[in-house]
């Protein structure tokens, strides 16, 4: 082997340099998997859109068992997942235990009690986003094709695992939402129904957001912190309120920015590329200045 090479491998395999990056797994102990996740994702979308996803092969007649196909396979699959999950934040867990296992059940049954409820919400979205899109042909090809559609149906399924105490596995369904779609929703991030993300590249909404009826934002709009108070030795605070309340029947055109735990008061517009840091209220329309180089003015 060439030197260097060998060289290079004793460095990386360092075990000085490994403490901070390398997981040791205890033995029997599984990882979370993301293509399980995955497939956990795509088999609730089969089961929020039947036809559309999944076996698309389906009819009046059928429709039952292939619910409840999917369903069974969602129950065995996320209770593994959600058990190795806990695992993974707490290796003092032993796997094996039937206590964990009852829990993991016990989560996994209270998730899929709530299916018919996010169900109706994302029906809601995409009803939203057909009716705010001239564009759309038909209510099936929001559904079918719009990456906004898919963002959001993976939002609320993390956000209400998130809801449960569930560990890790939000997270890796809202990053693996934002490398299909490119829109990036943290699982915590509170969004109600009749949502509409246009087109959706770029998109950024932070954890402690908070989103009312019928909001409809656009490509490159970001939700975002204005700033991380830091602790005592200098480390960012975690868990405060830092990010936009956005009231109901808010439009926010693309590329805009909002920081801050501020409000954008309802029913008020915001328009493309415009840096926002403090309150707006109620009934605000704020739109770029055209007869000046900077700024932007209130109708």
């Amino acid at each position: 082997m060439n030197n260097k090479l060998k060289s290079t491998i004793e460095a990386l395999s360092d075990p000085v340099h490994l403490q901070h990056v390398c997981r040791r797994q205890e033995e029997s102990h599984p990882m979370p998997s993301v293509d399980v996740i995955n497939k956990i994702v795509k088999s609730l979308r089969a089961v929020f859109f039947p036809g559309y996803f999944g076996d698309a092969d389906v009819s009046p007649d059928n429709v039952y068992e292939h619910i409840e196909r999917n369903v069974s396979e969602i129950r065995d699959l996320l209770a593994q997942q959600i058990k190795s999950g806990m695992c993974f934040e707490n290796t003092e867990l032993d796997y094996h235990c039937k206590e964990l296992d009852k829990q993991a059940n016990d989560l996994t049954c209270k998730f899929i009690s709530r299916l018919p409820m996010l169900r109706e919400m994302l029906h809601k979205d995409a009803v939203a986003t057909y009716n705010g899109d001239p564009a759309a042909k038909s209510l099936g090809e929001v559904i079918f094709c719009y990456p906004g559609i898919r963002a959001i149906s993976s939002h609320r399924v993390a956000h209400e695992l998130l809801k449960l105490n569930v560990p890790i596995i939000p997270r890796v369904i809202s990053e693996l939402a934002h490398l299909e779609t490119g829109i990036d929703i943290h699982p915590g991030a509170q969004i109600k129904e009749s949502f509409m993300i246009d087109h959706g590249t770029g998109v950024v909404i932070g954890e402690t957001a908070r989103i009312g009826e019928n909001v409809r934002i656009y490509q490159g709009v970001t939700l975002g912190a204005k700033s991380f108070p830091l602790d005592k030795d200098g480390n960012p605070i975690k868990g405060i309120d830092r990010h936009p309340k956005i009231g109901d029947n808010v439009v926010i055109y693309s590329n805009s920015t909002v920081l801050g735990n501020i409000s954008i008061g309802e029913n008020s517009i915001i328009g493309g590329n415009i840096w926002i840091d403090t309150d707006v209220p109620a009934g605000s329309r704020l739109l770029q200045n055209k007869r000046e180089n900077n700024g932007f003015f209130e109708e």
